[in-house]
């Protein structure tokens, strides 16, 4: 196992956050002239609501590269080191969800998680995103599959990633107790039963 430093730690975890704060969904967004959509449907940044907005084209587009942007910090750190590649992890879900450029108010970071565990490991990252179509086709709610999939990423990555250290583990089990966090209203309205499902329009 390779060893890393403190310094290391702070250069990619900061890599990893300059690319997670880049806010493509609102980028994508005004160039698909729908504006501002954190003022729209329900003012997330990230691809459900773009596909509520505008459509699958944007959405998809939003998808992957909020998705890329998790995957590429994670690629770069981990091909020196994975814990490294952990903490780049870490620094990109991080800045989706709180990027300085949008006074620290982003995304939920659902892609962002999902291309950080590819880069990690591609077999964990596909069985992640297969347990998240599975739940979002069974049920039709993008919240629940984000959570499911989440949820069980890090015991994924355990069950299929050969030499997976404790760091590498223990920060992916905080970036999906960050996940969990930031779905809490989520969470509330799935409980009621007032959560919109996949694929319907928001004004």
């Amino acid at each position: 196992m390779c060893s890393i430093s403190l310094t290391e730690i702070i250069i990619y975890f900061s890599l990893g956050y300059a690319l997670g704060s880049i806010p493509f969904g609102l980028i994508i967004g005004k160039i698909f002239g729908l504006g501002d959509i954190r003022q729209k449907g329900s003012g997330n940044i990230g691809a459900t609501n773009m596909l509520r907005l505008g459509g699958k084209k944007p959405a998809l587009l939003t998808l992957i590269a909020d998705g890329g942007k998790g995957a590429l910090p994670v690629a770069v750190a981990a091909a020196i080191c994975p814990p490294l590649g952990a903490w780049a992890f870490l620094g990109a879900v991080i800045g989706h969800m709180f990027p300085v450029w949008l006074q620290f108010k982003g995304g939920k970071g659902v892609a962002t998680t999902i291309g950080g565990f590819l880069a990690l490991s591609p077999l964990a990252g596909a069985a992640v995103c297969a347990v998240w179509l599975t739940t979002a086709v069974l049920f039709r709610y993008s919240s629940l599959a984000a959570l499911v999939a989440v949820g069980f990423a890090p015991l994924l990555l355990f069950l299929l990633k050969t030499g997976t250290s404790a760091d590498v583990l223990s920060i992916t089990v905080v970036i999906a107790i960050l996940v969990f966090i930031r779905h809490r209203a989520n969470i509330s309205r799935l409980l009621k039963g007032e959560e919109p499902k996949i694929g319907k329009k928001q004004a």
